[in-house]
């Protein structure tokens, strides 16, 4: 179809996770448009279970999606033709980071959506931060999660951007009571994405995305935080604590190494007063994800473990070094120090980055 002599206006609904409630304030705002008399209607909507977005649904016009069957299995898109038939004024697109079934007219959702705009009609959409093409591999950085469907930058920027603020405390809240996933998942997302430290990176980094003053986001927030660009890693190391937090630490290492074609390195320090403390049990299965994960498991005697875990990521010629870290009370940190502190003072021009963990086991 021929485009209109006027582009449509684009405000995207920016969150920092699933969950903020993007999809509620977009469907409050398009009712509030039809209020002032302006031809809505909601284009595409990922239905997720959840009655308060349903609620600001109920009385707008909803187009027909266009069902796709592929290798059996059918599918639900965004039917581009069917909008620019209807002509509203202002279409609801719920998740521009989507990639369309093979064989339709555009690979992306967000080319659908510029062929929208490109017909003279409004569109109001919704993306998480770490589907913004510049930010998804700091992003991974950040969650251990490499974030599908990137979004070109310059297309959301060209538009009005509102984030959709909610407090990190408040979302992990949210999640906990079955409110974004279904119960089953809660804890599992809880664990991991959705860890208050990622989800106040995330949103740091949405603010930082968003000022206009900062020229690199993504610079900025790697030297506030120390973080080292996975471009420039040949060897990752990450410290293991032979407890149950070794999986998400190797697994975390094993994705930065794979985003920079890094080796991989785990490293266990054991006392040099030839007391074992650590079980052999879990040890051997730290082991043997490694070498699942084409990585190495080096073990060393140490006099404590911040002095081998250096010495070894430095023998291995490390650029990066993964350490997890834990909430303490703040007492104990006092009197006891922690080997997180240890490590960040005698690791010099290492890169360190810290994985939160939780608390103490």
């Amino acid at each position: 179809m021929g485009s209109s002599s006027v582009r449509g206006k684009l405000r995207t609904y920016l969150g920092i996770a699933p969950g903020v409630g993007k999809t509620y304030v977009m469907m409050r705002d398009g009712r509030s448009e039809r209020r002032r008399g302006v031809d809505v209607v909601v284009a595409y909507w990922e239905r997720h279970g959840r009655p308060a977005t349903a609620a600001q649904v109920a009385d707008l016009e909803v187009l027909p999606t266009r069902t796709v069957v592929y290798h059996g299995a059918s599918f639900e898109e965004l039917d581009v033709e069917g909008v620019l038939n209807r002509r509203p004024q202002l279409a609801l697109v719920d998740e521009l980071a989507h990639a369309n079934i093979p064989g339709e007219l555009h690979e992306k959702r967000w080319q659908d959506v510029e062929e929208i705009l490109a017909n003279g009609i409004d569109v109001y959409t919704t993306l998480n931060v770490a589907n913004i093409e510049s930010l998804r591999w700091l992003v991974s950085q950040i969650t251990g999660v490499r974030p599908a469907e990137p979004v070109p930058d310059a297309f959301v920027r060209a538009g009005e951007v509102r984030l959709i603020k909610l407090e990190p405390a408040a979302l992990r809240r949210r999640l906990a009571q079955g409110l974004v996933f279904p119960k089953d998942r809660a804890d599992a997302a809880l664990a991991h994405y959705f860890r208050f430290a990622n989800l106040s990176a995330l949103q740091e980094l949405a603010q930082l995305w968003l000022d206009d003053s900062v020229s690199d986001p993504v610079a900025a927030f790697r030297a506030a935080h120390r973080i080292s660009d996975p471009s420039q890693c040949t060897v990752v190391t990450v410290g293991l604590e032979a407890s149950s937090n070794d999986e998400w630490l190797i697994r975390y290492a094993a994705h930065l190494a794979e985003l920079s074609d890094a080796s991989l390195q785990g490293v266990h320090v054991r006392a040099d007063d030839n007391l074992d403390r650590a079980p052999a049990a879990r040890l051997e299965e730290d082991r043997r994800l490694l070498e699942e994960l084409n990585g190495t498991f080096v073990e060393v005697k140490a006099g404590d473990t911040a002095s081998g875990l250096i010495q070894a990521a430095r023998q291995a010629g490390a650029s990066q070094l993964v350490i997890g870290t834990r909430r303490r009370p703040r007492l104990a940190r006092r009197l006891e120090g922690s080997t997180v502190d240890q490590v960040l003072r005698a690791a010099g021009d290492l890169p360190v980055q810290l994985v939160n963990v939780g608390r103490p086991e």
